[in-house]
């Protein structure tokens, strides 16, 4: 979503900003308008799952939630939640569940320059050293956002199938060979995932309203029931860390 609207976002100057979700914008309606209002946009980017655009004066974080979608040149709809009035056209925050967030704050928000480092720039000693001092199941360490930034729930699953490691796997005992190779897998499947676009399984779309189309090629997120395409065994779904979490019990021995 970042690659999308860095190019033609960058440069546009806010002409006005009318918010609509109590649950999504937790600030004054009325004073975050006035700090938007004639802001010019100098970069959009990422901080793990947020999106960050610096402002002439403060900076907007944006977290899409699970439903909300950010559009330019879109209409306002029944699930408009933000609209940013821009020099050029219009920016619109959709979100049917308000499970998103917008804030405006002088720099990056406390809780989210706190976070781990970013899943795909953690040198590999780094990341040795980070499991080897855990004691955690892997799959919920690698999407504690502390612990790293920007691992969801599909891509850590496929991650982790691709290094052949069991989600249960205690993080400190994994050896070291395995887990050299679950970096590189999280390093693949986010570039892979990006290059696609990401994963449009319900709501997802890019800033322009296109789907992506990683969801076809995921190897065990989904497929419950499904055979592995490795080893023909069925895939098994698990609950770990309140989240879904999908594997291959061959290949993926605990």
């Amino acid at each position: 979503m970042v690659r999308t609207l860095a190019p033609r976002l960058t440069g546009r100057v806010i002409r006005s900003a009318t918010f609509y979700s109590k649950h999504v914008v937790r600030q004054n309606f009325s004073e975050l308008s006035r700090r938007m209002k004639d802001q010019t946009v100098r970069s959009v980017r990422r901080h793990g799952k947020f999106i960050v655009m610096e402002l002439d004066k403060g900076t907007l974080t944006i977290h899409l939630g699970m439903t909300g979608k950010l559009l330019l040149d879109a209409s306002a709809g029944p699930y408009t939640r933000a609209l940013f009035e821009l020099d050029e056209g219009l920016l619109v925050y959709d979100d049917i569940r308000h499970f998103g967030r917008i804030q405006w704050s002088k720099e990056l928000p406390d809780r989210v320059d706190a976070l781990g480092p970013d899943a795909l720039t953690v040198p590999l000693d780094d990341f040795l050293a980070m499991l080897r001092a855990r004691s955690s199941m892997i799959k919920p360490l690698l999407m504690n956002q502390s612990f790293v930034r920007g691992m969801g729930n599909i891509y850590t699953d496929e991650a982790l199938f691709l290094a052949r490691i069991h989600p249960k796997a205690i993080a400190s005992r994994l050896s070291r060979q395995r887990a050299t190779r679950l970096h590189q897998a999280m390093l693949d499947i986010l570039a892979s995932a990006i290059e696609l676009k990401g994963s449009s399984i319900s709501d997802y779309v890019d800033s322009e309203g296109r789907k992506g189309s990683f969801q076809l090629h995921h190897q065990v997120y989904g497929r419950e029931g499904d055979p592995c395409a490795v080893c023909g065994t069925p895939i098994r779904r698990i609950v770990l860390g309140s989240r879904g979490t999908h594997y291959c019990p061959r290949c993926q021995r605990s």
